[in-house]
């Protein structure tokens, strides 16, 4: 029972903190500057982001309620520390690509992310396997998403140049 107590927080905690970056900034179709970028073949149609990051939060949420159920567990809290410190670098993503324009730090943010997404992994497989495997299809995801950006940056070397960054967030406070 404790881990469905923890993945009715874990869970949707995950999706609306992605929920929130997402909505920091406008993104894809809805970004005039990623619309004017010239993209790699390989860039999937827009519908296919909001659905693989649906399921990856899904899917890191019940890793993390995994992990938080294993009371006991010897390194459990550096687990929960790792998880904690590569969503935050994931949330700062969308903000740093799409609102600030910063190709390559994105670039950059994205191979820091999937460093401590392999750490964070690692751990969670010395306290619950399954956690560790729910961790593969978002490590998979993050390989993509850094192609991609990789290959924005190459398409585009002047893409901070492109149009400037929005000054306003699309956060309603």
């Amino acid at each position: 029972m404790s881990f469905l107590r923890w993945a009715a927080v874990a869970v949707p905690l995950v999706l609306l903190l992605g929920f929130l970056s997402g909505r920091t900034v406008p993104s894809g179709s809805e970004n005039g500057w990623y619309v004017a970028l010239a993209k790699p073949a390989l860039t999937p149609p827009g519908i296919v982001f909001p659905i693989a990051w649906s399921l990856l939060y899904i899917m890191l949420g019940l890793a993390l309620a995994l992990v938080l159920s294993a009371r006991g567990a010897r390194l459990r809290w550096l687990a929960v520390a790792l998880f904690a410190a590569q969503l935050a670098c994931n949330l700062a993503w969308t903000p740093l690509f799409f609102g600030a324009h910063k190709v390559q730090a994105a670039l950059l943010l994205i191979v820091a992310i999937l460093g401590l997404t392999i750490l964070t992994t690692f751990v969670f497989a010395q306290i619950r396997r399954v956690a560790a495997w729910l961790m593969v299809p978002y490590m998979i995801w993050l390989g993509f998403a850094g192609v991609l950006t990789w290959r924005i940056g190459q398409l585009n070397p002047d893409a901070e140049r492109l149009v400037r960054p929005a000054a306003a967030s699309q956060m309603i406070g």
